[in-house]
């Protein structure tokens, strides 16, 4: 099975290469995306695919649940990396519904250590208790879902790192969109925010 893997590669390179013979080389000389995506590790939510992008256009972070903690030294690393080196433009905060991660974390589930990272998702339902009441399940999943992109984009927007490039007016904007697996379609949130929302 593991194997298979590896054939698939031979097979998806050489396809490629028949139909562009300078794809590789091209794409081993730089990357320059103007985006960075933060989404969830869930595999049926292709950060490239899901927007129609090829490799090198998007610079993507994947963690449990698109979480955006600023103890996270591996997300600290990217985002200062796609800010300060790749110069990225946008940073696109992007969940779905149906999360795992949000499930768990709203059906109250003891997991193991992963209860620890979300507990933070637990903390916004919390905070937004009143909003919860009198819903389905589906709907409170729902809700909760958008309002976890919402907070981690407002993270994002409050890091130093984005302060600092929009303090010394770099071009960059955060995004808080929402993917729907059922219909393949992304939502925006309406929450982006730039240099002149600090």
């Amino acid at each position: 099975m593991i194997k298979d893997l590896l054939a698939n590669n031979m097979r998806w390179a050489d396809h490629i290469k028949q139909i562009d013979p300078a794809y590789f080389p091209n794409l081993s000389k730089q990357q320059s995306p103007k985006y960075l995506w933060i989404g969830c590790s869930d595999s049926r939510v292709p950060a490239n695919e899901i927007v129609g992008m090829q490799p090198g256009q998007i610079f993507v972070h994947r963690n449990v649940a698109n979480l955006v903690i600023h103890t996270d030294f591996n997300f600290l690393s990217v985002l200062q990396y796609a800010v300060d080196v790749l110069k990225v433009e946008h940073i696109i905060v992007c969940g779905h519904y149906g999360c795992g991660g949000v499930e768990a974390a709203l059906n109250n589930l003891q997991l193991g250590i992963i209860d620890n990272w979300l507990q933070n998702i637990k903390d916004i339902q919390q905070r937004h208790a009143s909003r919860f009441e009198n819903l389905s399940h589906q709907e409170k999943s729902d809700l909760l879902c958008e309002l976890n992109v919402i907070e981690q984009a407002n993270n994002v927007s409050e890091t130093t790192i984005v302060q600092q490039a929009w303090g010394r007016g770099q071009k960059l904007f955060v995004h808080g969109w929402i993917y729907s697996i059922a219909d393949g379609l992304i939502r925006d949130l309406q929450v982006s925010r730039g240099e002149n929302s600090r």
